[in-house]
């Protein structure tokens, strides 16, 4: 017999009961949760040799296809095995997070709300993969936003709008600060880096998409071709190193710095003017040479660990420059008014210049072109042939910010779609400090 006083009461039963109830349907909502769970995946991965992993049944052959045998190799022995592999990709799917704020009313009459998860803004919303891919589609393959959001739509299940696609990529220029920031700090300190420009057709007019580089870090702006829009960059002003640039004569009033002139520029000039006339230019293929012997010395140099060219070998150097200066002179002389000709300017640019052109020579940090600018602008200009001009001025700074923000990453070995995922969620990848030209 049960003690007495030891039996619940009804309330107690009843709110047993209905904790009971709860509890259950917490459990009943869990378990068709995970039921659902299960059924996507075997949706998604399967079970068979077309979507799945796992390696397919071997296919053995029945009979022997001697056509005179024909016997049963049920127990032949195997003689050998070869694999033939078909990779795919999984159909275009979109997963979807749901998250429950809950309010909770406390006795006191207070309700409180549950925090929101970072970067949950809005009761439906794209997450930060959709986004990176998004940038990724125009920033790193040139697509004209149409384009990109149809190919986020047919590969990723995406079904994304082009005003979509123009807001996410200017959100993700705009995050860019701190690393835009960190870039230039670290461009300040370098010992070398390259600049370089080129225009951008911009609604019914040109303006110029400018770069500060090294083989670590790249660094675009968006402006006009004059000195003040050089310096706009927030690198150039104050540099103490050395500027590997072209002839333009809008980067003289850095003072600062050393100046280094593309040697590739140079010779293409040397080219243009021999060929018009071999016999009576001469001095251009004379200069070419000295150049490209110089350009041979220090590969070697720096190929065996050397820091510095031999005395005798600036000697020479020096001394066939002197030379074909002088042979350059000779054969463009000035006419009876004292003008030059137009290979007799180019000589007396070689003479002018003479330390900003073999700067390489004397320091082999310098290299002989500016390669690393050039290189660094050529999306530019496949921006423009795959997608056009671009329509305000804002688009193209955005451009140029995400531009230094994949290349910068792709010079340190960073995957794209990672380093703008985490773009969209703790902030922007930021490089380090290297020291590199």
């Amino acid at each position: 017999m049960e003690p007495v006083g030891q039996r619940p009461s009804y309330e107690e039963l009843a709110e047993l009961v209905a904790l009971q109830a709860r509890t259950i349907e917490r459990l009943t909502a869990r378990v068709e949760e995970l039921e659902a769970e299960v059924g996507e995946l075997r949706r998604r991965l399967g079970l068979n040799s077309t979507n799945s992993s796992k390696p397919p049944s071997s296919h053995r052959p029945d009979r022997c296809g001697n056509p005179v045998c024909g016997a049963d190799l049920a127990a032949a022995p195997e003689y050998a095995r070869q694999r033939r592999q078909v990779f795919e990709v999984p159909e275009p799917t979109m997963v979807v997070t749901e998250h429950q704020i809950v309010a909770v009313a406390c006795g006191c009459g207070q309700v409180t709300l549950a925090d929101v998860p970072d970067g949950v803004t809005g009761r439906v919303q794209y997450g930060p993969t959709v986004k990176a891919a998004a940038v990724y589609a125009r920033g790193a393959h040139f697509l004209p936003f149409g384009r990109a959001a149809r190919l986020l739509s047919d590969l990723c299940g995406a079904g994304v709008s082009t005003g979509f696609m123009h807001s996410v990529f200017a959100d993700a220029a705009a995050r860019l600060g701190p690393f835009l920031a960190r870039l230039r700090d670290l461009l300040r300190a370098v010992p070398v880096l390259h600049a370089d420009e080129t225009p951008a057709r911009l609604g019914g007019g040109f303006k110029y998409v400018h770069v500060a580089c090294t083989e670590a870090y790249t660094l675009f702006h968006v402006g006009g071709r004059s000195a003040a829009d050089i310096d706009a960059g927030g690198v150039l002003p104050g540099f103490t190193g050395t500027i590997v640039r072209d002839g333009y004569t809008a980067y003289q009033h850095l003072t600062d710095a050393e100046h280094a002139w593309c040697g590739a520029h140079l010779l293409r000039d040397l080219k243009g003017v021999h060929e018009t006339d071999p016999g009576g230019q001469s001095w251009a293929e004379a200069m070419a040479n000295t150049l490209l012997i110089a350009k041979k010395a220090t590969e070697t140099a720096l190929g065996e660990g050397g820091d510095a060219l031999a005395e005798e070998d600036i000697r020479f150097i020096s001394s066939a420059y002197a030379g074909a200066i002088a042979h350059g002179r000779a054969q463009n002389p000035p006419d009876r008014n004292g003008d030059l000709p137009k290979a007799g300017k180019l000589v007396e640019r070689f003479a002018t210049h003479r330390d900003m052109i073999l700067r390489f020579v004397i320091d082999l940090a310098v290299p002989f072109t500016n390669n690393s600018a050039e290189r660094a602008l050529r999306p530019v200009k496949l921006q423009q042939k795959t997608s056009g001009t671009w329509r305000i001025l804002q688009g193209l700074a955005d451009f140029a910010a995400v531009r230094s923000y994949l290349d910068t990453a792709h010079k340190h070995g960073k995957d794209a779609l990672d380093v703008l995922r985490q773009l969209f969620t703790t902030g922007p990848w930021l490089p380090s400090a290297i020291q590199s030209s």
